[in-house]
């Protein structure tokens, strides 16, 4: 059965009995009587009458059960290495994408952390021109955003020297999910002025919330639309329409979080129609306590498990280590 798998995973055609019977003691006999018990046992399929046999969605998921030689990653297939070292949460995320897309050669995709787990750093207000204001806001993870804002009247330098200080007073610490966020940037003791001011500009602080929320990289869609894989992913229209929708995706994936190791899911088990011809190869990542996200990749039913769960693997650790320091819970 392992020699089925890995033949066809590697030449893409059906394999017959001649070709195992190279490397094995058996005549090709015995291996044609051997083939047709595991085709009765449903872990392989015979396509054509003169045509050898692949393994079906439950040979695939017996070969990744109970077949794959070594967790070990083969010297012949490039090593992961991701350089996330002082970079920024958003940065790291898509290094991780592009970096698992290129080693696996599939479909590479990496859920950021939930909002709630990011809080703000710091708050700048700058005054660049007499009527232009600009919003720094720095979080937890590394991120930025800024946000312009321009005013019918110039504004008074003491105003906005004043809203910095009370900004980064009041919300420094407090998560991006919050709901006390923006009951906290009000107090009735503010003059009308000071009150009016910062309700121009709370929307920075509702459009982070809004933007934080499932983010999700994807790198490498246009590998599964390579013309050699064409014939082996026949659902490709709902797979791009999931991409773009991304609710199902993320249900998906949510499964991962829940793993001890890699989950895999091969063809239907995944009971979404957008993979029914893929597999999926996901593992959380995040702190010792509590998976933050997920790291995953999605290709044919006939790609490389053990490259492809080794990779998985290896990505959500190196994730793991770059969140504990950017967290501060090594």
């Amino acid at each position: 059965m392992r020699k089925v798998v890995e033949e066809y995973l590697e030449g893409g055609v059906p394999v017959g009995s001649k070709a195992l019977s190279v490397d094995v003691q058996w005549g090709p006999s015995t291996i044609r009587t051997e083939l047709a018990s595991l085709e009765d046992l449903g872990l392989l399929a015979h396509p054509h009458t003169s045509a050898g046999r692949v393994p079906t969605e439950a040979g695939y998921r017996y070969f990744v059960d109970r077949l794959l030689p070594s967790k070990d990653l083969d010297p012949a297939h490039p090593r992961l290495s991701l350089s996330l070292v002082r970079r920024e949460l958003d940065e790291a995320m898509r290094v991780t994408t592009e970096a698992l897309s290129q080693v696996t050669n599939l479909l590479a995709i990496v859920t950021a952390p939930p909002i709630e787990t990011s809080t703000i750093r710091h708050v700048e207000v700058l005054l660049l021109q007499p009527q232009v204001l600009m919003v720094v806001v720095i979080t937890s993870t590394g991120g930025v955003t800024k946000r312009l804002f321009t005013f019918a009247t110039p504004v008074d330098p003491g105003l906005a020297d004043w809203a910095a200080s009370y900004l980064n007073e009041r919300l420094v610490g407090l998560g991006l999910g919050a709901r006390i966020l923006q009951k906290r940037l009000h107090d009735p003791s503010l003059s009308r002025s000071e009150s009016d001011f910062l309700d121009a500009l709370s929307p920075v602080f509702t459009d982070l919330e809004v933007g934080a929320h499932d983010t999700v990289y994807v790198e490498g869609t246009s590998r599964l639309l390579r013309v050699d894989r064409l014939g082996e992913v026949s659902e490709l229209n709902t797979l791009m329409d999931m991409l773009e929708r991304r609710v199902t995706l993320l249900g998906v994936l949510q499964a991962a979080l829940n793993e001890r190791d890699v989950l895999v899911r091969i063809g239907a088990e995944s009971g979404v129609p957008g993979l029914r011809s893929l597999a999926l190869v996901a593992a959380g990542y995040g702190l010792p306590q509590r998976r933050l996200g997920t790291v995953s990749v999605i290709g044919p039913l006939r790609m490389d498990y053990g490259h492809a769960i080794t990779t998985v693997r290896e990505a959500a650790s190196q994730l793991s280590s770059f969140i504990a320091e950017v967290y501060d819970e090594r």
